[in-house]
């Protein structure tokens, strides 16, 4: 039986991390919480579910996830993010797999987001695949915003899909679009990019072009509709403030997101 630890990130999840956890009960053999200072029950609640938590001060996304699988007993790892839950489909998915000699350095799921309270199946957020079953010792996350998990071997797709409970509000989401591009141009700028005006005028348009009416966001009804607004206004702001940076000015220092990466995250950076 291959044996498994389940890793995750954390920052004040009090309201999600009971639903993700539950969602992964019975499953690993142990359960790894890497908190970047949180003030909530987070901690409590990981606890409660046999969580072993690591206290590590936020640094990047890749950093804070290669920590936890660091951290890991089981050379296995299911990396969940706090806003997630593993579908029913995928658990039994994911019990078979166990029972089986692996044949994939790593495994990618679909990912089904939850947005405003509604699924989306359209807008280019579905089925947005992420690899998050992999052995620790053939893969490794890398980049600081855009955070991926490079793998070194086959990847293999298992059936089911992992749910994700991103925004609730408007307003969450412009909030978390601020943090991403403050992030993103920072990242941009330090990378060398200086030629901010004609992406920030011409790309907006063609992305709400895109996420709207090529991959079909109209079907998602008026969700759709603000998720292609969201998109084309994250372009702007992001070469907004690689402009006001290339410019000589500078931007707020970005305080660790409320919560750890998800569908939106994946959309918005």
């Amino acid at each position: 039986m291959n044996r498994l630890t389940a890793t995750l990130i954390t920052l004040n999840e009090e309201r999600n991390l009971p639903r993700a956890l539950a969602s992964v009960a019975d499953l690993p053999e142990e359960i790894v919480v890497v908190d970047c200072g949180s003030t909530d029950r987070t901690c409590q609640i990981a606890r409660q579910h046999g969580a072993r938590i690591i206290q590590r001060a936020w640094t990047n996304y890749s950093e804070q996830k290669n920590i936890a699988a660091a951290e890991a007993s089981h050379e296995w790892i299911l990396g969940l993010d706090a806003d997630e839950e593993l579908s029913p489909e995928l658990r039994k998915s994911l019990r078979m797999w166990k029972e089986s000699p692996p044949t994939a350095a790593a495994y990618e799921f679909a990912r089904k987001a939850n947005y405003l309270g509604g699924w989306i199946h359209h807008s280019g957020w579905y089925p947005d695949r992420k690899v998050r079953l992999y052995r620790r010792d053939l893969a490794r996350f890398v980049g600081v915003v855009h955070e991926s998990l490079q793998v070194n071997g086959p990847v293999r797709r298992l059936e089911g899909e992992l749910y994700h409970y991103t925004v609730r509000s408007l307003d969450e989401h412009i909030a978390k679009m601020n943090t991403y591009t403050t992030l993103a141009a920072e990242q941009l700028y330090a990378a060398g990019r200086r030629n901010w005006l004609p992406r920030m005028l011409l790309t907006p348009p063609w992305k709400f072009l895109q996420t709207f009416i090529l991959k079909a966001g109209f079907l998602d009804g008026y969700r759709g509709w603000l998720i292609a607004r969201m998109a084309a206004r994250y372009v702007f702001f992001k070469y907004h403030k690689l402009g006001l940076l290339a410019r000589g000015g500078s931007l707020r220092p970005a305080a660790a997101p409320e919560k750890q990466p998800t569908t939106l995250d994946t959309s918005l950076r």
